[in-house]
Formats: C-alpha cells, sequence, structure tokens
C-alpha cells in the first residue's frame, strides 16, 4: 500500500461525489452518509481507502450537486440509485458502507439489489424509524421547524452535530461535519426528513445475503447499541462492533477504529474460497 491518495470531487450521470484511488484495481468502496452530512462526511475514509481501492463517497440525490430523484421519494427508489450509482462508476459490485440514513438506505439497496453488494457496513443506524417510540409527526415537525423559518442546513448544523456527537469529538472532528453540511439544501433536507420516518426494513433484514457487519458507537444516544444489535439479529450471518467512547458521528470521532474493522471485514469478503 503506498500513501494517501488525493481526493477529489467529481460529478458525473447525475451523481456528484468525493473520490480517491478511481486509478487502482479492485472493487470499490462505497459511502453513504447520514441526514445533515455530504459527500464531504466521509473524508478519513475516502483518505484510508483510497491508498488501496477506488472510494467514492456520494452526495444523496438533491444534496449536494446530485440531482434530486423524480417523483415522491422513497427508500425503494434510494436503493435503485445506489445501484445506478454503482453504474456510473463503472462497477459490477461494490462494497457498501452507510452511516445513519446512509444505512438505512443501504439496507434497502442490499435487498434490492443483492448481485451488486460484496459487503455492506452499517454505521450507527437502524431498522426501523421510533424504535424507541418517537412519533413521526412530532420529529418531523421538530426539524422542519427551522427550515420554516428560513433557515438553511448549515445554519443548525453546529447546534445538530455536537448534540448527535460523542463528548470526545474534537475540534477538526466536528468541523468537518459542519462543512459536510454546507452541501446540504434545504428542499434535499426536506424530502430527506420526510422519507426517513417512513423506515421500517424489519422485514426485509432476513434477505440481506451480503456479508453485513454492523458498527456502533458505544455513546451513541441518537441510534442506540440496541438499534444495531436488533440489525444484526435480524440479518443472517451479521457481526456487531460497538466502538468505546464513541457517539454518532462514528466514523470521524473513531476513524482509525472504524477504518480498521471496515478493513477487516471487506478483507475476509475478498478471501479466496
Amino acid at each position: 500500500m503506498s500513501g494517501i491518495q488525493t481526493a477529489v470531487d467529481l460529478r458525473r450521470g447525475g451523481f456528484s461525489w468525493r473520490s480517491a484511488g478511481a486509478d487502482r484495481s479492485g472493487t470499490p468502496l462505497v459511502l453513504l452518509h447520514g441526514l445533515t452530512g455530504s459527500r464531504w462526511s466521509w473524508d478519513p475514509q475516502v483518505e484510508a481507502f483510497g491508498a488501496e481501492r477506488p472510494v467514492a463517497a456520494w452526495d444523496v440525490p438533491g444534496y449536494g450537486d446530485s440531482d434530486p430523484l423524480p417523483g415522491e421519494l422513497s427508500f425503494a427508489a434510494l436503493g435503485d440509485a445506489v445501484a445506478a450509482f454503482a453504474d456510473v462508476l463503472g462497477a459490477e459490485r461494490i462494497h457498501l458502507a452507510g452511516l445513519s440514513f446512509g444505512g438505512m438506505i443501504a439496507q434497502y439497496a442490499a435487498v434490492r439489489h443483492p448481485q451488486r453488494i460484496a459487503s455492506l457496513t452499517l454505521m450507527s443506524t437502524s431498522p426501523k424509524f421510533g424504535l424507541d417510540g418517537t412519533q413521526p409527526d412530532e420529529w418531523r415537525a421538530a426539524r422542519m421547524a427551522p427550515l420554516d423559518e428560513g433557515l438553511e442546513p448549515i445554519d443548525f448544523a453546529p447546534r445538530v452535530m455536537r448534540a448527535i456527537a460523542g463528548p470526545g469529538i474534537s475540534d477538526a472532528a466536528l468541523d468537518s461535519q459542519i462543512r459536510a453540511a454546507s452541501l446540504v439544501s434545504s428542499a434535499g433536507l426536506r424530502r430527506s426528513i420526510e422519507v426517513l420516518v417512513t423506515h421500517d426494513s424489519r422485514a426485509l433484514l432476513g434477505s440481506i445475503s451480503a456479508p453485513t457487519m454492523c458498527l456502533v458507537g458505544a455513546l451513541d444516544d441518537e441510534t442506540p447499541v440496541a438499534y444495531s444489535q436488533a440489525i444484526a439479529d435480524g440479518v443472517p450471518g451479521a457481526v456487531l462492533h460497538v466502538v468505546p467512547g464513541a457517539g454518532h458521528l462514528l466514523n470521524v470521532e473513531a476513524p482509525d477504529a472504524v477504518n480498521a474493522l471496515l478493513r477487516s471485514h471487506i478483507a475476509r469478503t475478498e478471501e479466496p474460497t
């Protein structure tokens, strides 16, 4: 493995993404960000894995420079968009990792396009909205309120990111996630909020065939360990790792631990059988 690869922002086929290692061989790693994230949310992973293989962190449709999907947004459509993104990358199969909202999307992609998913990593996510009893209308109203007041996501990103991060997050890591939120439009966030409350993959988990790893921070109050445990219990052969000291922004709070676990998971799936 040689040195860190320079990451670049690309746009093609209606998608925008952050890329590194495009000239390398191997199955690409595709990274799906959270609700107020973007392609810039994954820099520790883009840099690390770009030295080993192609890696692409997308902007979900409607975020950044990615075109919004037509019609009413659904998780099925977002799962299909992952496969379309793989087509744009020229990849028959991908290693897929998603965090929070991105982890929800990844579940549907794995169900709807199993032949495209070489491995699946689900971080800081859930098998259903409202497992803790949160009511969809109340949650939606609270998150729409600042948008209804005319604010843009970047205006309230510092408060949101601080609230969901673990207490040990570094200033640099926190700043990186606030910067990532600058690519999120109010229109894109509104659509994502509306679809997020419809999430319920519990009946689908048993049909996921990709080798699956669940990662969650021990201090994650947004999507607690029990949520990832429920996914791991539902997906055949899935494994769960709890990362000490980390909150919801797992990939930047504990990048070394996340990268090591992700690297090992991918390597196991690529071992000759």
